[in-house]
């Protein structure tokens, strides 16, 4: 797929990017978009927000990197839920985020992604990614990772490539109706 490089931020890029959180499959999805005007680019993103937040879904900039900015599309209702699992608590508890405020950690993130620290790993947690998979990553790097697909697998192979071939097959099929149709808003799956 072609992706433009325009100001504002593009419906092809998040479409190639972000479909199985489009299609409420995936909790979130992360991509770097190109930024030449970041006033523009912050319009877009609140006029692509007016449309995917009656549908349950959401779109924010994480960090702005000069040519680009880090750009997060998730699914509230999801990331609430998330969280809620004892080891994502157990994660966030450690890294001092505010657990059971799904809304103040994505804050958090953007502060520490702001700081320049490196890169928090707990962000697998902000993507759907399982829990013991993502400390599992943060306690032993890629050492004894069972799979390697969306993300490092420790635990269950089997479900984590399920998953792989079900994101993988989605985009597919977003992209495909995207080039066919040039409808982003009916392959929002509304969620809300």
């Amino acid at each position: 797929m072609e992706i433009m490089n325009t100001e504002n931020i593009s419906e092809e890029l998040v479409v190639y990017h972000c479909s199985p959180t489009m299609a409420g499959l995936k909790t979130g999805s992360l991509f770097n978009c190109p930024t030449k005007n970041v006033r523009t680019f912050i319009k877009s993103i609140r006029e692509m927000n007016r449309r995917l937040v009656p549908r349950g879904a959401r779109i924010v900039p994480l960090k702005n990197m000069g040519k680009s900015t880090l750009v997060y599309m998730y699914r509230p209702d999801r990331l609430r839920e998330d969280l809620r699992n004892r080891t994502a608590e157990r994660i966030l508890a450690e890294r001092d985020y505010p657990v059971g405020e799904a809304e103040k950690c994505i804050v958090e993130l953007v502060r520490r992604l702001e700081a320049g620290e490196g890169f928090p790993h707990e962000i697998g947690l902000f993507l759907g990614y399982p829990p013991e998979d993502v400390d599992a990553f943060m306690k032993n790097g890629a050492a004894g990772a069972k799979c390697i697909g969306v993300w490092k697998v420790y635990g269950d192979v089997e479900t984590a490539r399920r998953k792989f071939a079900q994101y993988k097959k989605c985009t597919q099929l977003y992209c495909e109706a995207f080039r066919e149709h040039r409808s982003f808003d009916r392959l929002v799956v509304s969620c809300s």
